[in-house]
């Protein structure tokens, strides 16, 4: 039987012919990493068990980006125990205030990550590299510990599942429709411990912004990791970002797969995910109307500058409602940069948003966005648990950046193609 993507990722990895699903292997890692929540939690288990050297101190990366820059003393201790280990070990790839950006879009865009790496990141978002052709997958802090320590981990070879993507995607509808909607046909565990491995002549049409955003939600169906093929759009993205060889591996015309599930994208509508799962899906014809407080566009699924574009394509030349708040998030401080050369900046803080450091903040109910009991958030991040952006009596609705921005000027949850 052949192997899929991921599976022959794996296999490359740990120095074997081949791997079949529920193997269990030891691989290699091509990068670790750790942010300033997890990051320290693992310098401690890497203390505590009197380990005195990391494997390789140009495969680790610290980011320090869901607190900073730091909102209190707890915050400030935390990124001051991640930042004294990083010196210790002369880690390369650190990234503190100043040069900092979201982990899952700034080590893509500083070419960290290739086709396909075998990654681990302590935070469960790090499957966005398959966007890239990459395998990776989020662990808990004592496996960064171990990964840090001897870059390895071990790995329990997962199923999968195969998406298949037909068509191309209609006007005001991008790859965060299309996640959402799988999500919804799935559920949350639809994919537990498996691979989403996405194919179909339809991939060709999506962007590489698209597949980040794909790929970053794949743990929201329970998915070990989401995983796209290598073609023309990849290679022309990591071409003068990645500095090494890299290996494109494709899945074997009979891998096997636990079920295939067929998208349409040219029939998909702007989709959001109501509370308090991101699989409670409804099209925005079905729900718009509803009020809302606050708008949160930015985050590791959608704060890059196609997000950002399209966001202030239609704030240009309008205003946020007066009953919300708007809060724009670039994902890295290029992607800043670049709204400042196109005069995005200009256009939030006109439309009356609020425009802000790269930060994860708000999209875990950090800082920078927090909500009061009863406040509504339509936000393009990617969980919408109870309590995730603040009280626990508050709500998160799920959404693209061409639905947030609607929805900032209508006062409400809206549509834009109704703009």
């Amino acid at each position: 039987m052949g192997m899929t993507m991921t599976q022959k990722v794996l296999a490359a990895h740990a120095g074997l012919d081949s791997v079949k699903a529920g193997d269990l292997i030891e691989a290699k890692l091509d990068l670790v990493l750790g942010n300033d929540v997890t990051t320290p939690v693992a310098v401690t288990a890497f203390d505590e068990a009197g380990l005195e050297s990391i494997f390789d101190k140009d495969k680790i990366a610290i980011v320090l980006d869901h607190y900073t820059p730091c909102k209190d003393i707890k915050s400030a201790q935390l990124c001051k125990q991640a930042r004294e280990f990083a010196h210790r070990f002369g880690i390369t790839h650190f990234y503190d205030v100043g040069q900092v950006g979201i982990e899952h879009a700034l080590l893509p865009e500083k070419g960290l990550v290739g086709p396909g790496d075998c990654v681990i990141g302590a935070d469960s978002h790090t499957c966005t590299y398959g966007a890239l052709g990459a395998f990776s997958t989020g662990v808990g802090s004592t496996d960064m510990a171990a990964g840090m320590a001897m870059g390895e981990n071990w790995f329990k070879v997962p199923a999968a599942i195969k998406v298949t993507l037909t068509g191309s995607l209609p006007p005001y509808v991008s790859g965060k429709d299309v996640i959402l909607h799988l999500i919804g046909l799935i559920g949350v565990d639809g994919a537990l411990y498996k691979s989403l491995e996405f194919q179909g002549e339809g991939v060709a049409s999506l962007t590489m912004d698209d597949r980040f955003t794909i790929a970053n939600m794949a743990i929201e169906a329970g998915a070990k990791n989401g995983i796209f093929p290598v073609d023309e759009k990849t290679v022309e993205y990591v071409t003068g970002r990645l500095d090494r060889p890299y290996t494109a591996y494709e899945a074997d015309p009979d891998a096997e797969y636990d079920r295939e599930v067929v998208i349409d994208l040219s029939a998909l509508k702007p989709t959001v995910s109501l509370p308090h799962l991101p699989s409670n899906t409804k099209t925005i014809d079905e729900v718009k109307g509803m009020p809302i407080d606050q708008v949160v566009i930015g985050s590791c699924t959608n704060g890059r500058i196609s997000d950002l574009r399209m966001a202030a394509s239609l704030l240009k030349g309008r205003h946020v409602a007066e009953n919300v708040r708007c809060i724009v998030i670039p994902a890295t401080q290029e992607i800043s940069l670049q709204c400042a050369r196109e005069r995005l900046t200009e256009i939030f803080i006109q439309a009356g948003c609020a425009f802000s450091t790269p930060t994860c903040g708000p999209c875990l109910g950090g800082h920078m966005g927090c909500m009061a009991e009863g406040e509504v958030a339509v936000a393009t991040t990617n969980r919408n648990f109870v309590g995730r952006m603040g009280h626990t009596e508050s709500k998160v609705i799920l959404a693209s950046p061409a639905v947030a921005a609607a929805s900032a000027v209508a006062g409400c949850l809206a549509s834009p193609l109704d703009m």
